[in-house]
Protein backbone atom coordinates (compact mmCIF):
# COMPACT_ATOMS: atom_id res chain seq x y z
CA UNK A 1 0.00 0.00 0.00
CA UNK A 2 1.02 3.62 -0.69
CA UNK A 3 1.10 6.20 1.85
CA UNK A 4 -0.69 9.28 1.89
CA UNK A 5 1.89 12.23 2.53
CA UNK A 6 0.50 15.47 4.11
CA UNK A 7 0.22 18.58 2.13
CA UNK A 8 1.97 21.29 3.72
CA UNK A 9 -0.96 23.82 4.74
CA UNK A 10 -0.65 27.58 4.14
CA UNK A 11 -1.78 29.59 7.08
CA UNK A 12 -5.41 30.58 7.93
CA UNK A 13 -4.58 34.05 7.91
CA UNK A 14 -3.24 34.46 4.65
CA UNK A 15 -5.81 31.79 3.36
CA UNK A 16 -8.44 34.18 4.51
CA UNK A 17 -7.29 37.47 3.68
CA UNK A 18 -6.79 36.46 0.10
CA UNK A 19 -9.88 34.58 0.02
CA UNK A 20 -12.12 37.08 1.42
CA UNK A 21 -10.44 39.84 -0.29
CA UNK A 22 -11.21 38.08 -3.90
CA UNK A 23 -14.27 37.35 -3.47
CA UNK A 24 -15.09 40.66 -2.19
CA UNK A 25 -13.92 41.82 -6.12
CA UNK A 26 -16.16 39.09 -7.71
CA UNK A 27 -18.69 39.20 -6.04
CA UNK A 28 -19.03 42.69 -5.25
CA UNK A 29 -18.28 43.66 -9.04
CA UNK A 30 -21.36 41.07 -10.27
CA UNK A 31 -23.76 42.41 -7.36
CA UNK A 32 -24.61 44.99 -8.70
CA UNK A 33 -25.46 44.07 -12.58
CA UNK A 34 -29.42 45.05 -12.16
CA UNK A 35 -28.16 48.97 -12.11
CA UNK A 36 -27.13 48.40 -15.78
CA UNK A 37 -30.31 47.03 -16.80
CA UNK A 38 -32.24 49.92 -17.84
CA UNK A 39 -29.45 52.33 -18.95
CA UNK A 40 -28.20 49.59 -21.84
CA UNK A 41 -31.55 48.75 -22.92
CA UNK A 42 -32.79 52.57 -23.11
CA UNK A 43 -29.71 53.13 -25.09
CA UNK A 44 -29.71 50.22 -27.09
CA UNK A 45 -33.14 49.60 -27.74
CA UNK A 46 -32.89 46.38 -26.14
CA UNK A 47 -36.12 44.54 -24.32
CA UNK A 48 -35.73 43.74 -20.65
CA UNK A 49 -35.52 40.41 -21.78
CA UNK A 50 -32.64 40.48 -23.87
CA UNK A 51 -30.95 41.49 -20.83
CA UNK A 52 -32.87 39.15 -18.43
CA UNK A 53 -31.73 36.37 -20.73
CA UNK A 54 -27.58 37.32 -21.05
CA UNK A 55 -27.81 37.49 -17.42
CA UNK A 56 -29.57 33.98 -17.08
CA UNK A 57 -27.24 32.73 -19.61
CA UNK A 58 -23.90 33.85 -17.36
CA UNK A 59 -25.25 32.48 -14.16
CA UNK A 60 -26.04 28.67 -16.09
CA UNK A 61 -22.16 29.27 -17.68
CA UNK A 62 -20.82 29.99 -13.90
CA UNK A 63 -22.69 27.27 -12.68
CA UNK A 64 -21.45 24.32 -15.70
CA UNK A 65 -17.78 26.29 -15.62
CA UNK A 66 -17.68 25.73 -11.74
CA UNK A 67 -17.60 21.83 -12.25
CA UNK A 68 -14.46 22.51 -14.50
CA UNK A 69 -12.88 25.12 -12.28
CA UNK A 70 -13.84 22.61 -8.88
CA UNK A 71 -11.82 19.66 -10.64
CA UNK A 72 -8.64 22.09 -11.52
CA UNK A 73 -8.49 23.41 -8.25
CA UNK A 74 -8.70 20.48 -6.34
CA UNK A 75 -6.36 18.48 -8.52
CA UNK A 76 -3.40 21.41 -9.40
CA UNK A 77 -4.82 24.05 -6.79
CA UNK A 78 -6.73 27.56 -6.62
CA UNK A 79 -3.84 29.39 -7.92
CA UNK A 80 -3.77 28.81 -11.66
CA UNK A 81 -7.80 28.39 -11.82
CA UNK A 82 -7.62 32.35 -10.13
CA UNK A 83 -4.89 33.30 -12.62
CA UNK A 84 -6.79 32.32 -15.76
CA UNK A 85 -10.14 33.39 -14.55
CA UNK A 86 -9.33 36.64 -12.95
CA UNK A 87 -7.64 37.73 -16.53
CA UNK A 88 -11.33 36.35 -18.08
CA UNK A 89 -13.13 38.68 -16.08
CA UNK A 90 -11.67 41.51 -17.06
CA UNK A 91 -11.69 40.73 -20.12
CA UNK A 92 -15.59 40.18 -20.55
CA UNK A 93 -16.45 42.93 -18.54
CA UNK A 94 -14.73 45.44 -21.09
CA UNK A 95 -15.83 43.26 -24.09
CA UNK A 96 -19.26 43.49 -22.52
CA UNK A 97 -18.90 47.31 -22.56
CA UNK A 98 -18.75 46.90 -26.36
CA UNK A 99 -21.12 44.63 -26.97
CA UNK A 100 -23.46 46.14 -29.80
CA UNK A 101 -26.43 43.17 -30.13
CA UNK A 102 -28.29 41.02 -27.82
CA UNK A 103 -26.25 38.01 -28.72
CA UNK A 104 -22.90 39.53 -28.17
CA UNK A 105 -23.71 41.22 -24.95
CA UNK A 106 -25.00 37.36 -24.53
CA UNK A 107 -21.63 35.97 -25.48
CA UNK A 108 -19.62 38.39 -23.07
CA UNK A 109 -21.58 39.23 -20.24
CA UNK A 110 -23.01 35.44 -20.11
CA UNK A 111 -20.75 33.19 -21.61
CA UNK A 112 -17.13 34.97 -20.84
CA UNK A 113 -18.29 36.58 -17.01
CA UNK A 114 -20.22 33.50 -16.26
CA UNK A 115 -16.59 31.57 -16.86
CA UNK A 116 -14.73 33.94 -14.75
CA UNK A 117 -17.15 33.85 -11.79
CA UNK A 118 -16.59 30.04 -11.66
CA UNK A 119 -13.04 30.56 -11.11
CA UNK A 120 -12.99 33.58 -8.99
CA UNK A 121 -15.80 32.81 -6.12
CA UNK A 122 -17.23 30.24 -3.34
CA UNK A 123 -15.95 26.99 -4.20
CA UNK A 124 -12.63 27.47 -5.26
CA UNK A 125 -12.03 29.39 -2.58
CA UNK A 126 -13.90 27.40 0.18
CA UNK A 127 -11.96 24.47 -1.62
CA UNK A 128 -8.64 26.34 -0.39
CA UNK A 129 -10.16 27.26 3.12
CA UNK A 130 -11.21 23.40 3.75
CA UNK A 131 -7.74 21.87 2.88
CA UNK A 132 -5.77 24.75 4.91
CA UNK A 133 -8.24 25.23 7.70
CA UNK A 134 -9.07 23.08 10.55
CA UNK A 135 -12.20 21.27 11.24
CA UNK A 136 -12.97 22.65 14.14
CA UNK A 137 -12.76 26.19 12.26
CA UNK A 138 -13.81 25.50 9.11
CA UNK A 139 -17.25 26.29 9.43
CA UNK A 140 -16.62 29.93 10.91
CA UNK A 141 -13.73 30.63 8.43
CA UNK A 142 -16.20 29.82 5.39
CA UNK A 143 -18.51 32.15 6.88
CA UNK A 144 -15.96 34.78 7.18
CA UNK A 145 -14.98 34.58 3.48
CA UNK A 146 -18.89 34.44 2.68
CA UNK A 147 -19.01 38.02 4.89
CA UNK A 148 -16.47 39.32 2.83
CA UNK A 149 -18.16 38.89 -0.19
CA UNK A 150 -21.15 40.08 1.80
CA UNK A 151 -19.06 43.21 2.26
CA UNK A 152 -18.29 43.71 -1.50
CA UNK A 153 -21.78 43.96 -2.83
CA UNK A 154 -22.28 46.15 0.19
CA UNK A 155 -18.87 48.61 -0.61
CA UNK A 156 -19.30 48.14 -4.53
CA UNK A 157 -23.02 49.02 -5.69
CA UNK A 158 -22.97 52.67 -4.48
CA UNK A 159 -19.88 52.68 -6.30
CA UNK A 160 -20.75 51.04 -9.07
CA UNK A 161 -23.83 53.43 -9.09
CA UNK A 162 -21.86 56.48 -8.73
CA UNK A 163 -19.84 55.38 -11.49
CA UNK A 164 -22.63 54.91 -14.46
CA UNK A 165 -23.62 58.36 -12.99
CA UNK A 166 -20.56 59.89 -13.13
CA UNK A 167 -18.62 57.98 -16.37
CA UNK A 168 -21.45 56.50 -18.34
CA UNK A 169 -22.50 52.85 -18.01
CA UNK A 170 -19.44 52.08 -20.62
CA UNK A 171 -17.26 53.82 -18.51
CA UNK A 172 -18.26 52.08 -15.46
CA UNK A 173 -17.63 48.56 -16.72
CA UNK A 174 -14.33 49.44 -18.02
CA UNK A 175 -13.12 50.63 -14.36
CA UNK A 176 -14.77 47.60 -13.09
CA UNK A 177 -12.69 45.49 -15.50
CA UNK A 178 -9.71 47.24 -14.47
CA UNK A 179 -10.38 46.30 -11.06
CA UNK A 180 -10.84 42.36 -11.30
CA UNK A 181 -7.31 42.70 -12.59
CA UNK A 182 -6.56 43.00 -8.67
CA UNK A 183 -7.40 38.98 -8.39
CA UNK A 184 -4.17 38.49 -10.23
CA UNK A 185 -1.84 39.52 -7.59
CA UNK A 186 -3.95 38.41 -4.93
CA UNK A 187 -4.34 34.72 -6.20
CA UNK A 188 -0.57 34.18 -5.21
CA UNK A 189 -1.64 33.98 -1.36
CA UNK A 190 -4.01 31.04 -1.88
CA UNK A 191 -0.83 29.16 -4.09
CA UNK A 192 -1.03 25.45 -2.40
CA UNK A 193 2.76 24.14 -2.40
CA UNK A 194 1.25 20.69 -1.37
CA UNK A 195 -1.11 20.66 -4.95
CA UNK A 196 1.15 22.43 -7.06
CA UNK A 197 4.36 19.97 -6.15
CA UNK A 198 2.33 16.51 -6.08
CA UNK A 199 2.74 16.02 -2.30
CA UNK A 200 -0.51 15.24 -2.13
CA UNK A 201 -1.66 11.76 -3.49
CA UNK A 202 -5.33 11.10 -3.98
CA UNK A 203 -6.87 8.86 -1.54
CA UNK A 204 -10.01 8.39 -4.12
CA UNK A 205 -10.94 8.96 -7.86
CA UNK A 206 -13.18 11.26 -9.24
CA UNK A 207 -15.09 8.52 -10.23
CA UNK A 208 -16.10 7.19 -7.26
CA UNK A 209 -16.24 10.31 -5.76
CA UNK A 210 -18.65 11.46 -7.66
CA UNK A 211 -21.09 7.96 -7.50
CA UNK A 212 -20.88 8.49 -3.94
CA UNK A 213 -22.13 11.94 -3.56
CA UNK A 214 -24.90 11.25 -6.37
CA UNK A 215 -26.05 8.40 -4.36
CA UNK A 216 -26.29 9.79 -1.14
CA UNK A 217 -29.97 11.14 -0.42
CA UNK A 218 -28.45 14.35 1.17
CA UNK A 219 -26.84 15.70 -1.46
CA UNK A 220 -29.65 15.07 -3.50
CA UNK A 221 -31.20 17.23 -1.18
CA UNK A 222 -28.87 19.92 -0.94
CA UNK A 223 -28.65 20.56 -4.81
CA UNK A 224 -32.22 20.32 -4.52
CA UNK A 225 -32.51 23.21 -2.05
CA UNK A 226 -29.77 25.45 -3.47
CA UNK A 227 -31.45 25.32 -6.77
CA UNK A 228 -34.19 27.72 -4.82
CA UNK A 229 -31.43 29.73 -3.13
CA UNK A 230 -30.08 30.90 -6.70
CA UNK A 231 -33.89 31.45 -8.06
CA UNK A 232 -34.18 33.81 -5.00
CA UNK A 233 -31.31 35.94 -4.57
CA UNK A 234 -30.76 36.64 -8.95
CA UNK A 235 -34.35 37.34 -9.56
CA UNK A 236 -34.13 39.64 -6.98
CA UNK A 237 -30.88 41.62 -7.47
CA UNK A 238 -31.40 41.83 -11.05
CA UNK A 239 -34.90 42.56 -11.27
CA UNK A 240 -35.52 44.65 -7.71
CA UNK A 241 -34.34 47.92 -9.50
CA UNK A 242 -36.84 47.85 -12.24
CA UNK A 243 -39.72 46.75 -10.36
CA UNK A 244 -38.93 49.42 -7.70
CA UNK A 245 -38.94 52.36 -10.38
CA UNK A 246 -42.25 50.44 -12.04
CA UNK A 247 -44.01 51.80 -8.91
CA UNK A 248 -42.54 55.07 -8.78
CA UNK A 249 -39.66 54.63 -6.90
CA UNK A 250 -36.53 56.40 -7.92
CA UNK A 251 -33.04 54.74 -8.97
CA UNK A 252 -31.32 56.08 -5.52
CA UNK A 253 -33.78 53.76 -3.69
CA UNK A 254 -32.83 50.65 -5.87
CA UNK A 255 -29.08 51.34 -5.04
CA UNK A 256 -29.71 51.85 -1.73
CA UNK A 257 -31.88 48.69 -1.30
CA UNK A 258 -28.44 46.87 -3.26
CA UNK A 259 -26.43 48.26 -0.64
CA UNK A 260 -28.32 47.66 2.28
CA UNK A 261 -28.65 43.64 0.88
CA UNK A 262 -24.64 43.67 0.88
CA UNK A 263 -24.59 45.10 4.42
CA UNK A 264 -26.48 42.93 6.20
CA UNK A 265 -25.52 40.13 4.01
CA UNK A 266 -22.67 40.77 6.02
CA UNK A 267 -23.61 40.14 9.49
CA UNK A 268 -25.98 37.19 7.88
CA UNK A 269 -23.16 35.23 5.92
CA UNK A 270 -20.97 35.47 9.22
CA UNK A 271 -23.80 34.63 11.90
CA UNK A 272 -24.49 31.47 9.81
CA UNK A 273 -21.04 29.94 9.69
CA UNK A 274 -20.59 30.81 13.69
CA UNK A 275 -23.97 28.94 14.15
CA UNK A 276 -23.14 26.23 11.88
CA UNK A 277 -20.43 25.58 14.30
CA UNK A 278 -22.82 25.07 17.13
CA UNK A 279 -26.13 24.00 15.55
CA UNK A 280 -27.27 21.59 13.24
CA UNK A 281 -26.67 22.85 9.96
CA UNK A 282 -30.13 21.37 8.44
CA UNK A 283 -32.16 23.49 10.70
CA UNK A 284 -30.69 26.56 10.33
CA UNK A 285 -31.17 25.75 5.89
CA UNK A 286 -34.92 25.42 6.80
CA UNK A 287 -35.00 28.45 8.85
CA UNK A 288 -33.62 30.41 6.07
CA UNK A 289 -35.26 29.37 3.35
CA UNK A 290 -38.89 29.93 5.07
CA UNK A 291 -38.13 33.18 6.48
CA UNK A 292 -37.51 34.32 3.14
CA UNK A 293 -40.86 33.64 2.05
CA UNK A 294 -42.22 34.95 5.08
CA UNK A 295 -40.38 38.28 4.30
CA UNK A 296 -41.11 38.26 0.49
CA UNK A 297 -44.71 37.78 1.28
CA UNK A 298 -44.88 40.57 3.42
CA UNK A 299 -43.07 43.01 1.37
CA UNK A 300 -45.51 42.34 -1.61
CA UNK A 301 -48.51 42.03 0.53
CA UNK A 302 -47.73 45.76 2.26
CA UNK A 303 -48.27 49.31 0.52
CA UNK A 304 -44.56 50.21 -1.23
CA UNK A 305 -42.57 52.63 0.46
CA UNK A 306 -38.37 53.42 0.70
CA UNK A 307 -38.93 52.24 3.77
CA UNK A 308 -40.53 49.25 3.07
CA UNK A 309 -38.08 48.54 0.53
CA UNK A 310 -35.12 49.47 3.23
CA UNK A 311 -36.29 46.65 5.71
CA UNK A 312 -37.26 44.57 3.60
CA UNK A 313 -33.49 44.52 2.02
CA UNK A 314 -32.01 44.73 5.45
CA UNK A 315 -33.96 41.22 6.30
CA UNK A 316 -33.32 39.74 3.15
CA UNK A 317 -29.51 41.13 3.50
CA UNK A 318 -29.21 38.60 6.61
CA UNK A 319 -30.65 35.65 4.15
CA UNK A 320 -29.17 36.31 1.19
CA UNK A 321 -25.96 34.14 1.35
CA UNK A 322 -26.46 33.03 4.72
CA UNK A 323 -26.83 29.79 2.78
CA UNK A 324 -23.29 29.58 1.01
CA UNK A 325 -21.21 28.94 3.89
CA UNK A 326 -23.88 26.41 5.35
CA UNK A 327 -24.00 24.34 2.73
CA UNK A 328 -20.58 23.96 1.67
CA UNK A 329 -19.68 23.39 5.18
CA UNK A 330 -22.51 20.28 4.99
CA UNK A 331 -20.36 19.08 1.89
CA UNK A 332 -17.22 19.16 3.85
CA UNK A 333 -18.57 17.53 6.60
CA UNK A 334 -20.53 14.63 5.23
CA UNK A 335 -17.64 14.02 2.44
CA UNK A 336 -14.90 15.52 3.28
CA UNK A 337 -12.19 18.16 1.73
CA UNK A 338 -10.05 16.27 -1.31
CA UNK A 339 -12.89 17.27 -3.49
CA UNK A 340 -14.62 19.83 -1.85
CA UNK A 341 -14.23 22.57 -4.82
CA UNK A 342 -15.97 19.83 -7.33
CA UNK A 343 -18.33 18.91 -5.26
CA UNK A 344 -19.44 22.70 -4.38
CA UNK A 345 -19.38 22.99 -7.88
CA UNK A 346 -21.77 20.80 -8.93
CA UNK A 347 -23.95 22.00 -6.07
CA UNK A 348 -23.62 25.51 -6.93
CA UNK A 349 -24.72 24.40 -10.71
CA UNK A 350 -28.25 23.36 -9.46
CA UNK A 351 -28.22 27.09 -7.29
CA UNK A 352 -27.10 28.75 -10.92
CA UNK A 353 -29.56 26.57 -12.89
CA UNK A 354 -32.65 28.21 -10.09
CA UNK A 355 -30.74 31.74 -10.68
CA UNK A 356 -31.22 30.79 -14.23
CA UNK A 357 -34.60 30.36 -14.29
CA UNK A 358 -35.40 33.07 -12.19
CA UNK A 359 -33.62 35.96 -13.84
CA UNK A 360 -35.12 34.60 -17.04
CA UNK A 361 -38.42 33.85 -15.80
CA UNK A 362 -38.42 37.30 -14.20
CA UNK A 363 -38.03 39.02 -17.62
CA UNK A 364 -40.13 36.94 -19.67
CA UNK A 365 -43.32 36.83 -17.17
CA UNK A 366 -43.27 40.45 -16.68
CA UNK A 367 -42.91 41.00 -21.24
CA UNK A 368 -46.29 38.80 -20.59
CA UNK A 369 -47.97 40.20 -17.82
CA UNK A 370 -46.58 43.70 -17.33
CA UNK A 371 -45.49 42.80 -13.73
CA UNK A 372 -44.00 41.07 -11.57
CA UNK A 373 -46.27 39.80 -9.43
CA UNK A 374 -46.32 35.60 -10.52
CA UNK A 375 -42.47 35.08 -9.94
CA UNK A 376 -42.80 36.95 -6.23
CA UNK A 377 -45.10 34.49 -5.32
CA UNK A 378 -43.36 31.53 -7.20
CA UNK A 379 -40.51 32.63 -4.78
CA UNK A 380 -42.82 32.20 -1.64
CA UNK A 381 -43.69 28.57 -2.52
CA UNK A 382 -40.20 27.62 -3.75
CA UNK A 383 -38.83 28.72 -0.51
CA UNK A 384 -41.56 26.70 1.58
CA UNK A 385 -40.35 23.69 -0.62
CA UNK A 386 -36.47 24.24 -0.11
CA UNK A 387 -37.28 24.62 3.77
CA UNK A 388 -38.85 21.36 4.31
CA UNK A 389 -36.63 19.40 2.06
CA UNK A 390 -33.72 20.16 4.20
CA UNK A 391 -34.86 18.91 7.20
CA UNK A 392 -34.21 15.07 6.25
CA UNK A 393 -30.12 15.85 5.56
CA UNK A 394 -28.30 13.80 7.71
CA UNK A 395 -24.78 16.12 8.65
CA UNK A 396 -22.64 13.47 9.87
CA UNK A 397 -19.00 12.14 7.78
CA UNK A 398 -20.06 9.17 5.44
CA UNK A 399 -19.19 5.37 5.78
CA UNK A 400 -16.40 4.70 4.32
CA UNK A 401 -15.42 1.17 5.76
CA UNK A 402 -15.38 -0.60 2.60
CA UNK A 403 -12.84 1.30 0.24
CA UNK A 404 -13.38 1.83 -3.36
CA UNK A 405 -11.79 0.40 -5.85
CA UNK A 406 -8.76 1.58 -7.23
CA UNK A 407 -8.77 4.50 -3.76
CA UNK A 408 -5.02 3.82 -2.11
CA UNK A 409 -4.49 4.06 1.69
Amino acid sequence: MSATLPAPRLSMTQVLLCGAAIVTLSMGIRHGFGLWLLPITMERGWTREHFAFAMAVQNLTWGVAGLFAGMLADRFGAYRVLLGCGALYALGLLLMALAPTPLLFTATCGVLVGIAQAGTTYAVIFGVIGRNVDPAKRSWAMGLAAAAGSFGQFLMVPVENGLIGGVGWQGALFTLAALALLILPLARGLREPGLETGAARPQQSIGHALREAFTYPSFQLLMAGYFVCGFHVVFIAVHLPSYLKDNGLTPGVASTALALIGLFNVFGTYGAGVIGQHWPKRYLLSSIYILRSAAIVIFVSVPLSPWSVYLFSAVMGLLWLSTVPTTSAVVAQIFGVQYLSMLGGFVFLSHQVGSFVGVWLGGRLYEATGSYNVVWWIAVALGVFAALINLPVREHAIDRTVRPAGATV
